[in-house]
């Protein structure tokens, strides 16, 4: 997590509350005796009030904002709060290892997972590792190697998507990207185990279906899912980047658009302020969701489970009213 509080623009009034709190802390320290505490305590209400109201009027384009947040909970955050004894597996055995996707077995709750998501990095040093969760081709080759193993030792498989889309670098290209793409997310469709998928942060493209044709695919109240970033958009429709916020509200890319449009199963609530703001509490939250959803798919046998994904899926294309 950043060691300095990054701030939206709508987040302003916030920024300038948490400042004087600060600034009064500081004092407080060097009177001593608790000085200020009562105007602290009214200001840190006065900012968990200003959050509540902020976060519960954003439009499209704030909420993207909110998504691509540098201090949300990572791939690697949920895998410290919800996963115990977590062995981490590297390489496609084709090409080399791809840290924008990282997996591994582990333990969820007492029971043996495997578990796989996209990790964007927190500094410019981790960023960079992680390629920003941007995957190659060899990243998806991990995430078909990893369910492959679910599937031979009948493990559920966990996954968390936050990525703006898949590398569309030359060398991404040259190694069969699309290929790969296409791959991971028929392994996702065929698997034979029970599949949750959580959308985090940002949902981008093919290069987050890849890891999400899940049984149930969930979606934090602030994350967003999309076949294209709203820049991408915006160039395409207006060829004007600048148009994004008009791209991100006619897209229908917030929970609330895809859960009327079925696209997600289940909308998981955030702490006020964003998961950013209680990262721990965020983290709990989902693992909440994520083991209800689990205890729900236990009594499905492997076809039944392939026949419930399939449906999922089928029913998103399907016009009403046509066979």
């Amino acid at each position: 997590m950043a060691a300095v509080r990054h701030y939206l623009e709508f987040e302003r009034p916030i920024a300038d509350l948490e400042a004087k709190i600060d600034e009064l802390s500081n004092l407080s320290e060097t009177a001593g005796g608790g000085s200020f505490e009562a105007e602290i305590e009214a200001l840190r209400a006065r900012v968990l009030d200003l959050r509540r109201e902020a976060y519960a009027k954003l439009d499209p384009w704030q909420k993207t904002q909110v998504a691509r947040h540098p201090e949300r909970p990572h791939f690697t955050d949920y895998v410290g709060g919800l996963i115990t004894d977590f062995v981490e597996l590297r390489g496609d055995r084709t090409f080399g290892d791809d840290q924008a996707i990282v997996g591994g077995l582990g333990r969820f709750r007492g029971r043996a997972v495997v578990v796989m998501g996209h990790e964007k990095g927190w500094d410019t040093t981790t960023r960079l590792k992680h390629n920003f969760g941007m995957a190659r081709p060899e990243g998806y080759r991990k995430a078909v190697r990893l369910m492959d193993m679910a599937e031979e030792f009948g493990l559920p498989v966990l996954s968390f998507v936050d990525t703006a889309g898949a590398y569309p670098g030359i060398g991404a290209e040259e190694r069969g990207q699309a290929e790969a793409i296409a791959r991971s997310t028929e392994r996702c469709l065929t698997l034979g185990t029970p599949m949750i998928a959580t959308v985090t942060g940002e949902g981008g493209s093919g290069g987050a279906i890849a890891l999400a044709g899940a049984n149930r695919v969930l979606i934090l109240e602030h994350s967003i899912y999309s076949v294209i970033s709203p820049e991408g958009a915006a160039s395409i429709l207006w060829r004007d980047g600048a148009r994004a916020k008009d791209a991100a509200a006619a897209m229908k890319i917030t929970a609330e658009d895809l859960i009327k449009l079925k696209i997600v199963d289940r909308i998981v609530p955030e702490p006020p302020g964003g998961a950013h703001s209680d990262p721990d509490a965020a983290i709990q939250i989902v693992g909440d969701a994520v083991e209800d959803e689990l205890g729900k798919l236990d009594s499905l046998s492997p076809d039944q489970l392939r026949a419930q994904r399939a449906e999922r899926f089928y029913a998103i294309g399907r016009a009403e009213g046509l066979s």
